[in-house]
């Protein structure tokens, strides 16, 4: 069943989504050239602690750390490790918060140094479809109408959407009903109603769809090892256009 959430449950998500919008911001700071992925997750880590929330990844199923941290053809599940970033890469951040029981999730992707031309317009065209797919957020919309014009906006563009992954609502757990797939036909699909809230999440390839996870059991790449890119709002349907909780 899709939870509806009451106005002040929206505002204990947005309180944990605000802890994430610091983090992003912080982190997409410190992401330069020699700097380790593991010294990005220390500094979440202490930001959470500061502001009163918890990771929410760190122990999911069995996840070692409390942020993602994927870089070029790693689309999303990245373990932060000693591995240091490099001028040219483009990193994915995916950072998600528990406050008071209830969950905020987002990500970002941003290049590093000097990036090419198609790893700059991939990020550009992925932050896009994002913002596409939460314009779509509206009452009387339905779940397919957020996914399907995510998809053409990306295809006519050049990239694929990921399949193998999708969006999902969030509140009292990290992942709720419905999924939120990137892909689709329009005008199908459960009505979107006000007090619903998702996680809504791009995640774009240079180029074929298909995902390869590796022997970790948790990093996601792309099949040809082509470059990925990834976005993500924690999303309110309210009464007029959806919020974005985590901005």
């Amino acid at each position: 069943m899709i939870q509806l959430r009451t106005p002040d449950e929206v505002e204990a998500i947005r309180k944990a989504g605000k802890i994430v919008a610091v983090i992003l911001n912080e982190l997409k700071g410190m992401a330069k050239p020699g700097v380790s992925t593991a010294r990005l997750n220390e500094r979440a880590e202490k930001v959470i602690e500061r502001w009163g929330g918890k990771p929410a990844f760190k122990g999911y199923k069995g996840f070692p750390a409390s942020i993602c941290t994927s870089i070029n053809e790693v689309i999303v599940h990245g373990i932060p490790s000693r591995r240091k970033i490099s001028d040219g890469d483009i990193i994915s951040i995916d950072v998600g918060v528990e406050l008071d029981g209830y969950f905020a999730d987002a990500a970002l992707t941003i290049g590093v140094g000097d990036i090419s031309d198609e790893a700059r317009r991939l990020i550009a065209v992925t932050e896009e479809s994002l913002k596409i797919g939460i314009g779509q957020t509206r009452i009387g919309k339905r779940i397919s109408d957020v996914s399907s014009s995510i998809q053409r906006f990306v295809e006519s563009e050049g990239f694929s959407v990921v399949r193998a992954f999708v969006g999902h609502g969030i509140g009292t757990r990290m992942h709720e009903e419905p999924e939120i797939p990137n892909f689709g036909r329009p005008g199908v699909g459960a009505r979107l109603e006000k007090g619903m809230v998702f996680a809504i999440e791009p995640m774009v390839n240079q180029g074929v769809y298909e995902v390869e996870v590796l022997s970790d059991g948790w990093t996601a790449v792309t099949k040809d090892r082509k470059l990925s890119a990834h976005f993500e709002h924690t999303v309110a349907i309210t009464d007029s256009e959806a919020e974005v909780l985590t901005r």
